[in-house]
């Protein structure tokens, strides 16, 4: 039997639930896909309802998470199977080369300068580009830069291109590094991948993509960011200041059929960033309902009502683009209105993460109707499932906000505590 415990996704939840393992003595494999830690809160400026800065919230915990000699982080890492029972699982993961030496590498950026490819940055929403050997974005830990062998010339190309082996005074260029395939032995497994986003970009409705002035909320919140493409400036692709912006909350409700809490609170927090950014700013938040439970969240949204702040209530919505800016059509109740913005910013709802599925098979657990990963709420334990020794916590098992998830975080370790001591 096996006191060793896997924790999947390295964004907060996973954060939190290996750092309280590891306190208590546990030993943690912690398994991210990416090359970074800190997940979607890395990507936000600010988190609401205490418009809080995020990096002065998650930048201790992962600086911990590094330091600490019972988590094992293994990145650009995927889990390939999973076999066994509570105590004794086998799980098979399979590492990506990264071609850089974390042990001689410093971060100090001098190989990305050289290489001569560019490509479109998916982190920054692909609002700017990247090299091939690059880092996500400023502050991204570990500060290690990978190789991306879909795009370097090397490796998808076979050119025998060196410029940023050749710029690296410290020989932490490894081009002979090699994918590796480990087997860990481990009691338990809390599986913590987050969320993505519904995709509006390909419905005509919401412009098909195709309108400039038009933006997804990830793509908003990494214009606000000060480690951003615009270092925080709130500019239009044009290089404009938006003067009139218009929020469209729901995006996606009708498609997918749900519509949680936590998707009427993040576009009010927009409403915050754009009066930092822009004053005196018209604001017109459109939406379909609004959720705000809770004591914090209603406080909220009060702090957000000022005159240059107005909400309508739409029943269908439709956007056109209009000279550099765009149209918004919307109804209720058979009467339509018709608004122009400089900026139209789409908040979809929150889906499951892509490969949820998949795991869940890999993992041997069911899924709910929506796709998330199905937890035994009704019997009031929200984070155990229907496979002893297996637990999820955070978005993986539904939308919610970032306290909720660290709260889920902490109640799965304290089941993994008292399940895993009671059969080893």
């Amino acid at each position: 039997m096996n006191n060793d415990v896997l924790v999947i996704g390295a964004g907060i939840t996973g954060i939190e639930a290996a750092l309280l393992l590891a306190e208590a003595g546990k030993k943690v494999y912690l398994v991210e896909k990416t090359s970074m830690i800190g997940g979607n809160l890395v990507k936000y400026e600010e988190v609401f309802p205490n418009m809080e800065c995020s990096t002065c919230m998650l930048a201790p915990k992962q600086q911990d998470l590094l330091q600490n000699a019972n988590i094992e982080l293994l990145t650009l890492a995927t889990v390939e199977s999973v076999d066994g029972t509570i105590g004794d699982y086998t799980a098979k993961i399979r590492v990506k080369a990264e071609y850089v030496s974390a042990v001689e590498c410093i971060g100090c950026g001098a190989c990305y300068e050289p290489c001569p490819v560019s490509v479109k940055n998916a982190f920054e929403e692909n609002l700017t580009d990247r090299k091939a050997i690059f880092v996500p974005c400023p502050g991204a830990l570990p500060n290690i830069p990978v190789i991306d062998a879909e795009n370097c010339l090397r490796f998808a190309k076979g050119e025998e291109c060196s410029l940023c082996q050749e710029s690296c005074m410290f020989e932490a260029i490894d081009y002979t590094q090699e994918d590796r395939e480990l087997e860990l032995k481990v009691g338990a497994i809390i599986v913590a991948t987050g969320f993505d986003m519904f995709e509006p970009s390909a419905n005509p409705k919401f412009g098909g993509g195709k309108i400039d002035s038009v933006y997804t909320a990830m793509e908003f919140e990494r214009l606000f960011a000060s480690n951003g493409p615009t270092l925080g400036e709130l500019t239009l692709r044009d290089g404009g200041t938006p003067n009139k912006i218009a929020i469209i909350y729901d995006v996606g409700k009708e498609t997918i059929g749900y519509c949680p809490e936590i998707c009427s609170m993040y576009p009010l927090k927009f409403s915050h960033y754009i009066g930092h950014k822009i004053e005196n700013a018209e604001i017109i938040n459109l939406y379909s309902e609004l959720n705000l439970p809770g004591k914090s969240y209603q406080a909220f949204y009060r702090d957000t009502l000022k005159p240059n702040i107005a909400f309508n209530r739409y029943e269908d919505i439709e956007i056109e683009a209009n000279g550099s800016g765009a149209s918004v059509v919307y109804k209720l109740n058979g009467h339509e209105e018709k608004i122009t913005a400089d900026m139209v910013i789409l908040a979809p709802t929150l889906v499951p993460r892509e490969g949820t599925s998949e795991l869940a098979k890999l993992l041997g657990i069911e899924l709910t109707q929506s796709g998330f990963m199905l937890s035994e709420r009704e019997s009031l334990s929200p984070v155990t499932t229907s496979k002893k020794g297996i637990y999820v916590a955070g978005c993986v098992e539904g939308p919610k906000d970032i306290a909720s998830s660290v709260e889920q975080a902490s109640a799965a370790v304290s089941k993994v505590m008292s399940e895993i001591d009671e059969v080893t």
